[in-house]
This record gives C-alpha cells, sequence and structure tokens, in this order.
C-alpha cells in the first residue's frame, strides 16, 4: 500500500504541473455549465406574432388582448389580408399568425361560434408546437367565456358545449390537470442535471485516455514498466486521481446547478455521490479500455468522443426521449451505461427518488462498471506485457 500510496501522490503531482489539464478539469465543466444553463433553455416565450384583425370589432380587440396580456406573444406588426402574411413567416419576422375573420364581433354577440385561424411556421417545430397550445389554451378560455356569458342570456352558443358552466353533471369527466416534480414545465430543470454526466464523461473518461497515452509518447511509461510496481497497482495509481476529481466536480456541478440556476435537489446527495461512484467506475474503465487500444492522444481523444460519448449522448435518454426511438434503437439502449444514469440523476434532483425506487439503476451500473473495468484492466496488462 506504500508504493500504491506514493504512485498516486506522483500522480496528482504530475496532474498539478500540468498546465493544461487542470483547466480542463475545473474551468472546462463550469463553462459548459454556464453556457447550457442559459442557452439550453426550450421554454418559448414572446413569440413573434403577427395579427390579421378583419373584424376591428371591440370584441376581436379583446381577444388580441389576451394573446398579448398572456407573455407567450409579442405583435410583430399586422396585415389586412391573410395574403400577406406569408412573407412574414419567410422572412422570420413572425413565427405566429392570428387570424381574426370578419364577423367575429357579430358572431359573438349572436351566440355563434366565431372563425379564428392560427398559422404556425413549422420550420421550428417545437416553437411551433408550443405556441399553438398556448393559442389553443387562450381560445379555449375565451370560449368558455363566452359560453357562461351565453348561458347566463339564456341563449348557448351555436355548436358549443358548455364549458365550467355548472358542475359536471353524471357521466361527464371533470378534467383537473396537475404537473408534478416540474409544475412549471421548466425545461431547464430537465437539461441541467445531464450537465453533471457530461462532466464525468469528459474528466473520468477521455482525459484518462489521454493522459496513459500522453505517458507512452513521452516514454514514461515504460519507466514504470521497469519498476517493482504490479500492474493492478499502476491501473489504480493511473485511475484514483481522475475519480476524485470526478466526484469533486460532481460536488461542484450540484452545488451552482441548485444554488445558481435554482434546480430543487430533492433526494438525498449521499445517494447521488454513491451512485455516481459506480458511474464512475464504468467511465474509467471506458478511458482505460481507450487507453489501451491507441498510440497517440489524438487518436485517444476521437476514439473517446466519436467512438463512445457522442452515441451514448444520443441513446441514453439524456437529451432525446427513448420512447420516440425506434424499437430495435431502444433495445440497443439497455447497454448503454448513462441512460441509467440519466434515471438517477433526474429522480435523484427532480423526483427525491430513494434507493428503493432506483435499485435497478444501481445494480446495472454496478454491473458495467465490474465489467468494464475487468476487462480494460486485462487489456491494459496485456499491452504492459
Amino acid at each position: 500500500m506504500r508504493v500504491l500510496l506514493a504512485v498516486i501522490v506522483k500522480e496528482f503531482l504530475q496532474l498539478r504541473r500540468d498546465r493544461k489539464m487542470i483547466p480542463a478539469m475545473i474551468i472546462g465543466p463550469l463553462v459548459q455549465l454556464l453556457a447550457l444553463g442559459y442557452a439550453a433553455n426550450n421554454d418559448v416565450t414572446d413569440i413573434p406574432t403577427l395579427l390579421a384583425d378583419q373584424d376591428r370589432t371591440p370584441a376581436s380587440r379583446a381577444l388580441v388582448d389576451r394573446f398579448l396580456g398572456s407573455g407567450y406573444f409579442e405583435l410583430a406588426g399586422s396585415v389586412d389580408s391573410v395574403t400577406d402574411i406569408d412573407p412574414w413567416l419567410i422572412r422570420g419576422q413572425a413565427q405566429i399568425a392570428v387570424v381574426i375573420h370578419a364577423g367575429y364581433g357579430e358572431a359573438v354577440a349572436a351566440g355563434r361560434a366565431p372563425r379564428v385561424q392560427v398559422i404556425a411556421d413549422g420550420t421550428d417545430s417545437n416553437s411551433a408546437i408550443v405556441g399553438l397550445g398556448y393559442a389553443s389554451r387562450i381560445l379555449s378560455a375565451a370560449g368558455a367565456e363566452m359560453v357562461r356569458a351565453s348561458l347566463r342570456h339564456g341563449a348557448p352558443l351555436a355548436g358549443t358545449a358548455p364549458l365550467e358552466a355548472a358542475p359536471a353533471p353524471a357521466g361527464r369527466v371533470d378534467l383537473r390537470a396537475r404537473i408534478w416534480y416540474n409544475p412549471d414545465l421548466r425545461s431547464r430543470w430537465f437539461y441541467l442535471p445531464a450537465v453533471l454526466a457530461l462532466v464525468l464523461m469528459l474528466v473520468t473518461m477521455i482525459l484518462p485516455s489521454m493522459a496513459v497515452v500522453r505517458e507512452k509518447e513521452v516514454g514514461t511509461l515504460e519507466q514504470l514498466i521497469v519498476t517493482p510496481l504490479r500492474p493492478w497497482q499502476l491501473i489504480v495509481a493511473k485511475l484514483f486521481p481522475f475519480a476524485v476529481l470526478g466526484m469533486f466536480d460532481m460536488l461542484l456541478i450540484t452545488t451552482l446547478v441548485v444554488f445558481l440556476f435554482g434546480v430543487p435537489l430533492r433526494g438525498s446527495l449521499l445517494l447521488l455521490a454513491l451512485l455516481t461512484a459506480l458511474f464512475l467506475m464504468t467511465m474509467l474503465g471506458l478511458g482505460l479500455l481507450v487507453s489501451s487500444m491507441v498510440s497517440t492522444q489524438q487518436q485517444a481523444m476521437m476514439s473517446a468522443v466519436f467512438l463512445l460519448m457522442v452515441p451514448m449522448i444520443y441513446l441514453s435518454g439524456l437529451i432525446f426521449p427513448i420512447e420516440n426511438m425506434p424499437r430495435p434503437i431502444q433495445i440497443v439502449t439497455y447497454a448503454i451505461p448513462l441512460r441509467y444514469y440519466a434515471n438517477v440523476i433526474r429522480g435523484v434532483f427532480l423526483k427525491g427518488s430513494g434507493l428503493a425506487v432506483l435499485w435497478p439503476e444501481a445494480l446495472m451500473l454496478a454491473a458495467f462498471g465490474a465489467g468494464v473495468l475487468a476487462l480494460a484492466s486485462l487489456r491494459f496488462r496485456k499491452s504492459l506485457d
């Protein structure tokens, strides 16, 4: 153990002397967190909206005020005809167009269903879907008020059903939607915990592989081989500093995510640390495996990024929902360790899940970590031989 401790101290000293490695492990994660924290946001507000009010009555202006007062839409301009909408959408000056057809106010006064059309620019599908959802919610609320007003006057709107006018009769569904864990549907709460996984992959998979290969390039690895070190001691000494830095980055990122961006940590920090340690075993093993298969730092970085990191990010559910993937791809995702860690970080952060819920993920991470680390160690020992 004294020999092992001496080599670990040597590795820490070597990391401290490397002027490029420390910024990559400390400053890099901070920059990545801040960039993604402020940029990765799918919440859609102030949608540029084009208005085509062909009615120009107090009723139509009231509907326009509903749109602009909601905080979701911002008036980009107005036109007189539907045919004038297309240039605005093509130039990107508007993403949504609201067309209030002539006769809107007369239809509202007469108790008939008025005509309103919403046109969205589908090139940005996310903004289009969200914008149409906001518009539908506003129009539904306006329609419900019309129904209540018409019922008070004893004349229900033609072609409509009373909405919230009276207690739900027998056989009618009374829907009351509630959103748990993320009541405001903030996309930042979904993405920011994912930064933790990205940082850990950088620190414990890419950088270790490059560090080991760099020693091959400069010839210091051969000097270590001729010492009385056993292969397992060399492996542990090489990986231990990166494991410590990974846990440090986990605490750093978690602190910033919670206190800087306001993402709640509803679960146990200790449980998150323990399951993170299991995930680190897999990442360290993959980094060691890459280092045993390549001979230059460029090869190590390219292999780790394009063959391992990028596919894991795409197929883990960290960014794209696994349920939306084709069935064969969904089966492949079960072999992605990041899939299970993604469930861990979102379960601990947002749902407050404990080990009673996350034990399947813990078992899979432990199995992946032990298997990959054992395979990488055998491969690395063979390369030493």
